[in-house]
Order: structure tokens, then C-alpha cells, then sequence
């Protein structure tokens, strides 16, 4: 058995998932992603492999909890000028969400825990999370992680206390995400493709540009960051420094 596959719901059966809920496990995660590209080096599920791979630390970190499927096309309408790029409307997404949560609190789950390993879903889930709680009969309390600097911070500090250049985190296929994917897949990154993007963290206006019109508008090869330098232990402690950051976040019952 894979590590954490006893957690996952979609890998039990009804009855075992009854069992589980009459024995006091009442809090279930849902991790999100994206499938959108990733510059010339990395495959498009970086975001879905991320979030399908913290969920288990997720669930295992707050205890007493299991793991729903994760949701893997997120809201990337920022990519789309790239090919491959598969994106949800924001109502898409939150409707997504909004049945996942409705279905498993008719089952009796009371706590449902929300993240996303793809920045861009950050701002839907933030706008949504007081519809999703309304949606919720009294018993149950749904919270979600959207703090984007909290993210790019955590991973900046991963970066350099594992030996690498924080300078090289820009959000997006940089150091941190492809070191996270050479830890996780390293099957599936092409190193020889590796080239730097836009260096360094982007500005207010830079962030309103991009979402108005589009990624391509900030970086030509569609990478934030630098790649160079990536390793599979720089990328074990992101994950391991994300997957604390979630759980501390998550464990407050409100979004950080």
C-alpha cells in the first residue's frame, strides 16, 4: 500500500468511510490544483502531483483526519496563452467546491479543511469561503488556507536553508516548483530545458497586469524565477515547510 492511501476516501469503501465517521473522524481535507503549463521544463500537473502529494502530510499533520480527491483543474485563465492550459471560470470552481462540501457534511463530516498548491486558486477560494460556510448546515465549519505570501515566504526560506538561492523563488516553475517536482517525479522534469524567467517577486502592478492580461504579459517563457539549482532535497523541505505552514494555518478553524 502506498504511504497515505489508507486515508484517502476515494480509496475506501462506503462502509469503511460509515465506520470511520462513527468512530470520531469528522474532519476531511480537500487539496486543489491546476493543470496549466509550467515553462518548457516542467509537465502541467505540477500544481495537481503537488497538492495530491501534501494532502497526506495535511491529514496526517491535523490528525484525525481523511483525505477527499483532489480537485485537479483549478482557475488558470492567466495561462491560457500557453497550450495545454485548462482552466474553470471562478463560479466553476466554487461550485466545485461548493458540492464537494455540501456532500460530505450530509455525511457528517464537521470540519472541512481547503488548500490549494496553485497560487491562482488563492483569490476564489478567499471570495468564496463565506458562501461555502453559509452553504454548511450549523455542524459543520469549512476553513481555507489563501495566504500567497505566506507561500512564496515559506518557500524563499525552504530554498535557502536546504542551499539554494532564495533569489531564484518567483512563484512559478522556479527553484522551489521544480525541486518540488525532481523530488516527487523526477521522471517527468526536463533539466535540460531549464532557463530563467522573471527574477524576483512581482510588484502590485505587476500582479494587476498579469491577471488582466495574462502571465505572458510579465514573462515571455511563462516562468517566475530561475530553475537553476533545483534539487530533490531542496524540494523535500518545501514540501516539508508547506506542509507545516498548511497545517498551522488550517488548525486556526479560520483562513489565514
Amino acid at each position: 500500500m502506498i504511504d497515505g492511501d489508507h486515508l484517502r476516501l476515494e480509496f475506501m469503501t462506503s462502509s469503511e468511510v460509515a465506520l470511520a465517521i462513527a468512530s470520531g473522524i469528522r474532519t476531511i481535507v480537500i487539496p486543489c490544483g491546476a493543470v496549466e503549463q509550467h515553462g518548457p521544463h516542467l509537465p502541467l500537473s505540477v500544481d495537481a502531483d503537488h497538492a495530491e502529494h501534501l494532502g497526506v502530510l495535511v491529514a496526517k499533520g491535523v490528525g484525525g483526519a481523511l483525505l477527499a480527491p483532489t480537485i485537479r483543474v483549478g482557475c488558470s485563465s492567466h495561462h491560457l496563452a500557453f497550450p495545454g492550459t485548462i482552466s474553470l471560470r471562478d463560479d466553476t470552481f466554487e461550485m466545485i467546491c461548493r458540492d464537494y462540501c455540501t456532500s460530505l457534511a450530509r455525511h457528517g463530516f464537521e470540519r472541512i479543511l481547503i488548500f490549494s498548491a496553485h497560487v491562482g486558486n488563492f483569490p476564489p477560494l478567499a471570495a468564496m469561503l463565506p458562501r461555502l460556510r453559509s452553504a454548511m448546515p450549523a455542524s459543520c465549519h469549512v476553513s481555507a488556507f489563501t495566504d500567497a505570501r505566506a507561500w512564496l515566504e515559506t518557500w524563499r526560506d525552504a530554498v535557502a536553508e536546504a542551499g539554494g538561492e532564495p533569489v531564484k523563488v518567483g512563484g512559478h516553475a522556479d527553484i522551489a516548483e521544480t525541486s518540488v517536482m525532481l523530488d516527487l517525479h523526477p521522471e517527468r522534469v526536463r533539466t535540460r530545458n531549464y532557463e530563467a524567467g522573471r527574477l524576483g517577486l512581482l510588484s502590485q502592478g505587476d500582479l494587476e497586469l498579469m491577471w488582466r492580461d495574462g502571465l505572458s504579459a510579465v514573462s515571455a517563457n511563462g516562468i517566475l524565477g530561475d530553475p537553476d539549482g533545483s534539487s530533490a532535497t531542496i524540494g523535500r523541505h518545501c514540501i516539508e515547510r508547506i506542509a507545516a505552514l498548511l497545517v498551522a494555518g488550517l488548525s486556526h478553524g479560520d483562513p489565514v
